[in-house]
């Protein structure tokens, strides 16, 4: 896993991606996003074994141009970590205020539902221009979890917290 944050600047991924290519690596999976005036970028990175003690100098090298950089050996994921799960997306919107993240993530936590993959954002309303803030996640529910259960708390969890929240077995 190589991770990597700065002041946003143009290049930065090509720099980036051209010394991960010089050892031969590839680029498995990747999340790269502006968040304010900084970039972020976390991907996982297969290298060839005769190149894996040259990631240490690409890192250094990155580091170099200001950049926070880390590399992170990590294990395959196990069938049991993702196995006897269902897919589901949960989409929530509402006006933006503390804790909308906290609570649903409090509840998915509650019932063993591990969450995928979330992105949020916050946009001014069509009509009014109040901040709207919206949540797009991917969750894995345990096969053996009662639906009704765990989505009744959650629909509750965004009623409290006055938002709208859609739930969709993928």
């Amino acid at each position: 896993m190589l991770t990597l944050t700065g002041k946003e600047r143009v290049g930065v991924v090509e720099e980036t991606t051209a010394a991960l290519l010089e050892l031969g690596a590839n680029i498995e999976t990747s999340k790269m996003t502006r968040l304010g005036g900084e970039f972020a970028m976390l991907m996982l990175v297969s290298v060839p074994e005769r190149t894996v003690d040259a990631l240490a100098s690409i890192v250094e090298r990155l580091a170099k141009t200001g950049y926070q950089v880390t590399a992170t050996t990590t294990e395959p994921l196990q069938d049991s970590a993702s196995g006897l799960r269902v897919p589901y997306q949960v989409i929530v919107q509402g006006a933006d205020h503390e804790g909308i993240v906290h609570e649903i993530a409090a509840n998915l936590a509650h019932f063993g539902i591990n969450i995928e993959t979330m992105d949020t954002f916050v946009s001014p309303a069509a009509v009014s221009g109040m901040p709207l803030f919206s949540m797009i996640a991917t969750v894995e529910v345990p096969c053996d979890l009662e639906e009704g259960a765990w989505t009744e708390k959650l629909r509750k969890a965004a009623t409290d917290t006055n938002v709208d929240i859609t739930i969709t077995a993928l």
